[in-house]
């Protein structure tokens, strides 16, 4: 090339030919895909199936309600929700395995009043900080309990259960899912509330307990409705009082505890979704949103009925309001129980 006017020339670059080049362009793309993996929205989770760990055995009232919301949350996600059941310790077993997952949304667990609320005012070495340790996602609902008798035992009101237990002394036997679960520490509340001494009786899992009521090895069971309900419409066993603050909408011929004469007191099972601390509030809010559009379906509101669940979502925030709360009242009703004894 001539230059008619003064001229720089660059230098020469090398010639580039086809292998090269697609070499270089492979490279190239090789090192965006990390990058492009961390500017990808929320949206991309989840990506694979999610577990959720029900810290109590199949067929407690918080296995029974989780299969109900998980089979149609999978609809939601599109992915499958493989249910864990890490049952022991009230609990504490699987709520500690949640505590200490990756917090990555693809563990979740299903907490409850036992293991987020009592555990922690029973146990001062518990291996897990119940509200540190996790990110509340939603309440799913709550329950009363049932206060049920075998049909030898003969009381048909509270009153008549208070004189019947009066009369005999540390001979009343009732059951419990084991040391420190929410039915120990509430059927104690009562006592100390009535003035009787009953003898506990801890089991491994409601379920196991509601199987010796049924069989009069048991006098007495303040139980989850899940497992209880199909003997009480059997006429397998009397029910004396619903633990609710109000009537149950299940079972509404029942009063309350309150109502058959111990003013103030209430007994209530709830139920929620939890994340490990630290999962992103975008994967949060997915988890309660979708959650929120399962407990509004008409079949899951009747199905949770016939356990006697009341559907109750809530946002993570008041979710972690009502977690503080509780744990504040049962840290005040355990002291109540310990100076009663």
């Amino acid at each position: 090339m001539t230059c008619n006017a003064p001229c720089t020339r660059g230098p020469r670059l090398p010639a580039i030919d086809a292998r090269t080049a697609t070499r270089t362009v492979a490279g190239l793309f090789a090192l965006a895909l990390p990058l492009a993996a961390l500017s990808q929205p929320a949206t991309a989770w989840p990506v694979k199936p999610l577990r959720v760990v029900v810290p109590f055995p199949p067929g407690s009232a918080a296995d029974a309600a989780t299969r109900v919301i998980t089979v149609r949350l999978s609809e939601q996600f599109g992915q499958q929700m493989v249910i864990d059941n890490r049952s022991g310790a009230s609990g504490n077993i699987g709520a500690d395995i949640v505590a200490r997952a990756a917090p990555d949304g693809y563990t979740t667990l299903v907490g409850t009043t036992s293991t987020h609320a009592v555990a922690v005012s029973l146990n001062e070495k518990l291996t897990y900080d119940p509200v540190k340790d996790f990110a509340p996602v939603t309440l799913f609902g709550s329950s009363p309990y049932i206060v049920l008798v075998h049909p030898s035992v003969p009381v048909a009101t509270m009153k008549e259960l208070v004189a019947h237990a009066k009369a005999r002394p540390g001979q009343v036997n009732y059951a419990s899912a084991g040391n420190a679960s929410l039915a120990h520490l509430g059927t104690e509340l009562f006592a100390s509330m009535a003035g009787v001494k009953m003898n506990h009786v801890p089991y491994k899992s409601s379920a196991l307990s509601v199987l010796d009521l049924v069989a009069g090895r048991i006098d007495l069971l303040f139980g989850t409705p899940a497992p209880v309900l199909p003997h009480l419409r059997a006429g397998k066993l009397r029910a004396l009082a619903a633990t609710s603050a109000k009537r149950a909408s299940f079972i509404p011929e029942l009063p309350t505890v309150a109502e058959a004469g111990f003013p103030g007191y209430s007994l209530n099972l709830w139920f929620g979704l939890f994340a490990p601390a630290g999962t992103s509030k975008a994967v949060v809010e997915r988890l309660n949103t979708g959650t929120h559009k399962v407990l509004a379906l008409p079949d899951t509101r009747e199905a949770l009925a016939l356990q006697g669940l009341e559907p109750a979502p809530t946002t993570p925030a008041e979710f972690a309001a009502l977690l503080r709360a509780e744990i504040e009242r049962w840290r005040k009703a355990s002291a109540l129980v310990h100076r009663a004894n």
